[in-house]
């Protein structure tokens, strides 16, 4: 089986969707998922052995100047990819108008949250199958429990898993670390810089290194 995964951004959205591809490939054997997501974050789907293809998409660049991404092709390009593959389902697992529009351009059963569910309720609109899934939890139980409904398996009752290729992740011999994820899309969201501080100062305590990501200017300065 072979599924077209939407799940653009931002970057806890990304991770927080790992553990639902380990479910489905567990209840399902030998399901692939090609991933659409900005291209900020295409690195994190190859790191899960259910992804097949990471397919990136440049939103965020794009609508900030329509005229040269139209120039330039990448639009054109990117609907074509979407169109190379025959997929079974595709699941908008984001929940927007952005993510639902995208959908448009792949001729395969689109999967997603109803008009309840959804963050935006008129991305429903162009969805063929919808589930409901209740809002008030985490968002990585919510993918799970859609993904666990669009692909017709039960939803384990374990802590989810994020199956993760360690091949991926680290170089051999390099020492244990913990990944740091301090960017937000909203000011609002921010953990105060010293709290942050407090637990590196304890984290390296027991011996761990640190490490803080970052995918712009703004979050390269509150790292370092």
């Amino acid at each position: 089986m072979r599924v077209l995964l939407i799940k653009t951004s931002s970057l806890g959205d990304v991770v927080h969707t790992l553990p639902a591809l380990t479910d489905a490939q567990r209840a399902i054997p030998g399901i692939q998922f090609d991933w659409v997501v900005e291209e900020g974050f295409a690195e994190i789907p190859a790191w899960h052995p259910a992804v097949a293809q990471v397919i990136p998409v440049a939103i965020r660049r794009w609508r900030k100047n329509l005229l040269q991404t139209l120039r330039t092709g990448e639009w054109r390009r990117f609907k074509a990819r979407l169109r190379e593959t025959r997929y079974d389902l595709v699941i908008d697992a984001q929940g927007l108008l952005k993510s639902a529009w995208l959908t448009r351009y792949v001729k395969a059963p689109v999967a997603g949250l109803d008009r309840d569910s959804a963050r935006e309720p008129m991305a429903s609109r162009f969805y063929d199958r919808r589930y409901t899934v209740p809002r008030d939890q985490h968002a990585l139980e919510r993918v799970r429990q859609l993904f666990a409904q669009a692909l017709g398996y039960e939803l384990p009752q374990a802590i989810g898993d994020y199956g993760l290729d360690r091949a991926q992740l680290a170089a051999p011999g390099e020492e244990p670390y913990l990944l740091f994820l301090h960017g937000t899309t909203w000011p609002s969201k921010h953990w105060p810089e010293a709290y942050w501080r407090e637990l590196a100062e304890r984290m390296s305590a027991f011996g761990w290194a640190i490490r803080l990501p970052w995918g712009n200017a703004e979050e390269k300065a509150r790292a370092e």
